[in-house]
């Protein structure tokens, strides 16, 4: 049997400005959340319709830093040229800031975005295949 659903769990240092972010620059939406679970609050962001979501974690008990590599990347691919590039215009408006991606392959048809604790986005401007 195969997994139902993928989560993407990451600690980040301002939960409600990083959700904003995301659902902003990305067109997600805040889909559930949750506040001191055993010392942790968290905010999932996502579409109900697909199967996977991103988690925003903070530890109120000691500071979990954000910890990232230029090669932890969240890629998302947007065939059509013209939703591409929208959504790299909402990305720089929500708070995003463009770098240069470590990888020269991202560059070629996308363009690489971090948010404030340094996590990369890839809007990738074409259609993904396995082969």
């Amino acid at each position: 049997m195969t997994f139902t659903h993928m989560r993407i769990a990451k600690p980040v240092t301002d939960l409600e400005l990083t959700c904003r972010m995301y659902c902003d620059g990305l067109g997600l939406q805040k889909i559930a959340a949750f506040h001191d679970h055993d010392g942790f609050s968290g905010v999932m962001v996502g579409d109900p319709a697909l199967p996977w979501h991103i988690e925003f974690t903070h530890c109120h008990a000691h500071a979990v830093q954000p910890a990232h590599t230029a090669e932890d990347l969240l890629v998302l691919y947007y065939p059509d040229t013209q939703e591409a590039g929208v959504r790299c215009e909402m990305m720089m408006k929500a708070g995003f800031c463009e770098v240069k991606s470590f990888n020269p392959y991202w560059a070629v048809q996308g363009k690489t975005f971090a948010d404030r604790d340094g996590y990369r986005v890839v809007i990738q401007n074409r259609d993904w295949s396995s082969t």
